[in-house]
């Protein structure tokens, strides 16, 4: 599988970017799909996930903010980003996984597959 994320840009605090994933070589309709993000000098954290199409989960940060979809006929993912802040300013990176646990939905290390991200930039 491979993953290609775009949409990033620079835009200014209480704006909107939707972040797209295309995903190729195989059909990820039943994988889960996730969103991090990297931050300059930070670690990379979770921001959004659908489990398997069905459970969605965001990280606190972003709850009531962002909202991840899903396409599955174009094999694609989304990261809708509303009243967006410039603390999230980062490199944002989509991700897949076939076998993830549930428990294990928030963990970066848990994803096989990753796109290479894309850079959102928000300005005060």
């Amino acid at each position: 599988v491979q993953l290609q994320a775009s949409g990033g840009g620079l835009v200014q605090a209480g704006g909107s970017l939707r972040l797209s994933c295309t995903a190729s070589g195989r059909t990820v309709s039943s994988y889960t799909v996730a969103w991090f993000r990297q931050a300059p000098g930070k670690e990379r954290e979770f921001v959004a996930a659908m489990f398997r199409g069905l459970n969605i989960y965001y990280a606190d940060s972003v709850k009531g903010r962002f909202t991840i979809s899903r396409d599955n006929a174009n094999n694609m993912v989304y990261l809708q980003m509303n009243s967006l802040k410039p603390e999230d300013t980062a490199v944002y990176y989509c991700a897949a996984d076939a076998r993830l646990i549930l428990s294990s939905v928030r963990q970066k290390n848990a994803y096989s597959y990753w796109g290479q991200g894309t850079l959102v930039t928000v300005s005060s």
